[in-house]
């Protein structure tokens, strides 16, 4: 089946090892608050990390799903570890955040969080989104992979009360990738992630592209 009808896919070798260890010096030398699960805005902290989400090889990428030039939505740096250990309930991501408010049709649950707007917008615009999760770390179900229930991006913007109803456990797919190599997904698929029971690490770089086209003068802010 295609990337259209899966609404994810694996992909081998995005990343050289090279490349994994260089952003894994900077990364590590960053304090990651406990329970937290990562930082957000990483781009802006890290400028290897800004320097990678913008480059002409990640765009490329996110260009093979959308129809015009992307534009970066979101990065955020996980770290999942024994000392800072999570699991992730079955979900969507369907939540994007911009430099202002505005009033549009669709777009709803509005939210000032760290001086950024955070709505949920329609349906369309999560349809003109790609997530790209790039690996620095091998992940294994032992360390708390990504799970996705593949074609579940087709039932649109599901009550959350009713989310567990459409979990086939015999149809979840484990992502077990190895460093380097990225998860790409439609962001309002259906995921989770459990805990990690063994002692490596499972870090992840996650960017979020949209090439929607926001009204004039609001941008999107990560």
């Amino acid at each position: 089946m295609s990337f259209d009808e899966l609404g994810f896919e694996m992909t081998d070798s995005v990343l050289t090892l090279e490349t994994v260890q260089t952003l894994l010096a900077e990364l590590t030398e960053l304090t990651v608050k406990p329970l937290s699960g990562g930082i957000r805005r990483i781009e802006q902290q890290v400028e290897q990390v800004a320097t990678l989400a913008t480059s002409v090889e990640l765009l490329a990428i996110a260009c093979r799903y959308l129809s015009s030039q992307p534009k970066l939505v979101r990065a955020i740096y996980f770290d999942k570890s024994p000392i800072n250990n999570w699991l992730v309930s079955w979900h969507q991501d369907r939540t994007v955040s911009v430099s202002e408010r505005f009033e549009a049709e669709g777009w709803k649950l509005w939210t000032l969080k760290a001086d950024a707007w955070h709505v949920q917008p329609p349906l369309e615009v999560l349809e003109r989104m790609v997530t790209i999760r790039l690996h620095l770390d091998d992940a294994r179900i032992a360390n708390g992979c990504l799970k996705i229930m593949p074609c579940s991006h087709k039932l649109g913007i599901l009550p959350t009360g009713t989310v567990l109803e459409h979990i086939i456990q015999e149809q979840v797919v484990y992502c077990e990738v190895l460093a380097g190599d990225a998860v790409v997904m439609r962001p309002h698929i259906l995921h989770a992630s459990e805990k990690s029971s063994e002692s490596l690490p499972r870090r992840i770089l996650h960017f979020e592209y949209s090439d929607y086209q926001l009204p004039t003068g609001i941008s999107w802010s990560s």
